[in-house]
């Protein structure tokens, strides 16, 4: 059995709607469906998701409100018309869209979270009218009648345990279900969302809790590639790789998953399948656990970076020698409530990195401050011209190499390392450069390993 998640902008148009109906109808263990809200028809097109989010505005400052659910109800009418549907469904959509405005809600956040979790709420009821008008048995199945339990906070919900016992006990039978992506219900019965991207993580769920043979993610590139294609052109196809290096890439920048979103199928040893729905057979690629991939022709599987760094400096002769002195540094953040992501040191020297969208320009200059009174360091620092270059491979713990070829094709064009190191699980290799030399690492990078070569397995 198969669970496969459908992004938004496969489901945006009744065009794109078809294509998402051929590849249903063309594998019958292609038993789960979730849906994403309707994406972007085109450039400057507006999401659904951002439509909800507005209307939900509107709502709080008793602004009129009309011309935007006019414009939600609009998107999904046109889908209705193109399959010529009967005007029950399209009615069912209206009523529940219409009734959000007039809806109690125990504050603003619970608000926002039911309002965004429509889009894919009512798209799924939308996909099951189409499949069953298609002579494919379907059904929609809420999240609620699942027991597709969340906490956490309303608008950055945490699946709860419970749900995958609830997920166990579900008996199949002929029709598929339709099953809305981004939210569940918290266990008094209000809808919590996850984080912007969330089908893929109720995508995942589902497989974990289904017990799925594989979990399909339709998107709208063919793969995932070795690196970001607006960085390198026409960079190889990855068609196998490990979960942890797909966890590894996400954090660094990939953009195809979020890096949560893969946990679930992680937790429950779900094989995870990337593919095109605008191009189905081709064989995207699949994430496997790290046991069942092959050995790799290449050390390096991805190259990933990100801008979103700052970094703290700091220098204290015989800090090596100072009992306590990380101690102490770590009381400060957590009295500011801020974590940190990376902490390389020498024998003088600390360096800690932070996502600088944590953190506020007051928040910094009070940290510093409380730093040079607390610890008294020799030289303290705060870089902001800060990128990470993330070098992730199941090969690069079986290479003697790599580390080598990596450092020469950076010096060897000028770009300077801030920082490097190799993380524990010897699958990464993390370089720190400043922010205009991020892109033309990766390049080189990139041409040091791949430059001969079209795909990577």
């Amino acid at each position: 059995m198969k669970v496969v998640k459908f992004g938004g902008s496969s489901l945006a148009t009744g065009e794109q709607f078809n294509k998402v109906i051929d590849i249903i109808s063309d594998d019958s263990d292609r038993k789960v469906i979730v849906t994403s809200a309707p994406g972007k028809r085109f450039d400057g097109d507006i999401k659904v998701t951002d439509l909800l989010i507005d209307y939900a505005q509107k709502v709080l400052q008793k602004k009129d409100h009309h011309a935007t659910l006019d414009s939600l109800i609009q998107r999904y009418q046109e889908i209705s018309d193109y399959f010529e549907l009967e005007n029950s469904t399209i009615d069912t959509i209206k009523q529940k869209l219409s009734s959000l405005a007039t809806e109690k809600f125990s504050d603003d956040d619970h608000l926002m979270a039911a309002f965004k979790a429509h889009g894919e709420y009512m798209n799924a009821i939308m996909l099951a009218a189409i499949l069953n008008k298609k002579g494919i048995p379907a059904k929609f199945l809420d999240p609620k009648d699942a027991g597709f339990l969340v906490g956490g906070e309303p608008n950055n919900a945490d699946v709860l345990e419970d749900t995958y016992l609830n997920l166990s006990k579900y008996k199949f039978d002929e029709q598929r279900v339709v099953f809305p992506g981004f939210f569940g219900y918290s266990e008094d019965g209000s809808i919590y969302t996850f984080t912007r991207g969330g089908s893929d993580i109720t995508g995942a769920i589902l497989s974990r809790g289904f017990k799925a043979d594989l979990y399909e993610n339709f998107t709208d590139v063919d793969a995932i590639y070795v690196a970001n294609n607006h960085v390198v052109d026409h960079p190889a196809a990855i068609t196998k790789m490990s979960y942890r290096e797909m966890r590894e890439l996400s954090y660094a920048g990939f953009s195809v998953f979020q890096d949560e979103a893969i946990i679930p199928a992680v937790q429950g040893q779900v094989p995870v399948n990337v593919k095109n729905t605008n191009n189905p057979s081709a064989p995207g690629t699949l994430i496997v656990p790290e046991q069942f991939l092959f050995n790799p022709a290449n050390p390096i599987t991805g190259i990933a970076s990100s801008k979103r760094f700052s970094a703290l400096y700091l220098h204290r002769y015989l800090l090596n020698k100072e009992v306590g002195f990380t101690l102490q540094l770590l009381k400060i953040f957590y009295r500011y409530g801020i974590s940190y992501e990376h902490m390389p040191s020498g024998i003088d020297d600390l360096t800690i990195i932070f996502d600088r969208s944590k953190l506020s320009k007051s928040m910094i200059k009070d940290l510093c401050n409380d730093i040079k009174e607390t610890l008294d360091p020799d030289y303290i620092e705060w870089i902001d011209d800060y990128a990470i270059i993330m070098v992730v491979g199941e090969g690069i713990a079986h290479t003697v190499d790599t580390m080598g070829k990596i450092i020469d094709s950076l010096t060897e064009n000028n770009i300077a390392i801030h920082m490097i190191n190799q993380g524990a699980s010897r699958i990464s290799i993390m370089i720190g450069t400043r922010m205009k030399d991020a892109d033309k690492a990766v390049r080189h990078i990139y041409d040091t390993f791949f430059n001969n070569s079209d795909e990577v397995e």
